[in-house]
C-alpha cells in the first residue's frame, strides 16, 4: 500500500522561508514522477512544483526562483525548500506520486 506522509508546514511570517517533506512508503517512489500542489481557500487545487524520475522539475510561474523541489530517492521522501515566501503562498500543501497517490496535506501560512 502507497502512503504519503507531508511535514514541514507552519506559521511564518512574509520573506521568510519553510522546508516541505513528503515520505512515501512502498516501492514506487523512485520509478514516478512526484510533485507538490497546493489548495488555498474558495480556490481549486494548483500544482507548485514536480520532478520526475530522472530529476527534471517543472514550476508554476508562480513560484519560480523562490521555490525548489528535490528527492531523495534512497529515503522516499521529496522535499519543497520555499524562500521569500509571501502571504499568497497560504495554502494547503499536498504532494502527489504518480498523478494517482495523495498525501494529507500540511498547512502553510504566511502572514504580511
Amino acid at each position: 500500500q502507497v502512503q504519503l506522509v507531508e511535514s514541514g508546514g507552519g506559521l511564518v511570517q512574509a520573506g521568510g522561508s519553510l522546508r516541505l517533506s513528503c515520505v512515501v512508503s512502498g516501492t514506487i517512489f523512485r520509478f514516478n514522477a512526484i510533485g507538490w500542489y497546493r489548495q488555498a481557500p474558495g480556490k481549486q487545487r494548483e500544482l507548485v512544483a514536480r520532478i520526475d524520475s530522472s530529476g527534471s522539475t517543472d514550476y508554476a510561474d508562480s513560484v519560480k526562483g523562490r521555490f525548489t523541489i528535490s528527492r531523495d530517492n534512497a529515503e522516499s521522501t521529496v522535499y519543497l525548500q520555499m524562500n521569500s515566501l509571501k502571504p499568497e503562498d497560504t495554502a494547503v500543501y499536498y504532494c502527489r506520486l504518480a498523478e494517482r497517490y495523495w498525501g494529507q496535506g500540511t498547512q502553510v501560512t504566511v502572514s504580511s
